[in-house]
């Protein structure tokens, strides 16, 4: 039997709020950190936790960057139904980039499931 994940159309992911951060540290070879505010939402009829997520960062000049761990900020949230997961967290990039990516997870009956992270941009005031 194949180990099989499938996209759960019950639990979707909102971006709250993207900001640019300057004062956050950053390399010089990517200058620019935005931090960004997260909602996971379940809106089934069971409990669900984030075991992972998978984040995929576009730069505008090509670069791909792609970050991947367990978790969510060093949690693995039970996200009940009817209730939400909000976080915030940041990136740093280069050039203005597209982010989008995936939470992982599983429901109460040990289902493999995941949500999409729907696509924002990272675009300092100058760049837009």
């Amino acid at each position: 039997m194949a180990d099989t994940i499938r996209e759960f159309a019950e639990l979707h992911v909102s971006v709250d709020d993207v900001l640019y951060m300057p004062s956050l540290e950053a390399s010089p070879g990517k200058p620019h950190p935005f931090v960004y505010f997260i909602s996971i939402h379940n809106d089934s009829a069971v409990p669900v936790t984030i075991r992972g997520r998978k984040w995929v960062v576009h730069e505008d000049g090509g670069e791909v960057t792609v970050v991947e761990g367990s978790g969510v900020v060093g949690q693995s949230p039970l996200i009940n139904p009817g209730e939400h997961f909000s976080y915030n967290s940041y990136h740093v990039v280069a050039r203005a980039a597209r982010v989008s990516g995936a939470f992982f997870g599983e429901t109460a009956d040990g289902e493999r499931i995941f949500a999409r992270i729907p696509e924002f941009r990272l675009v300092l005031p100058e760049w837009a």
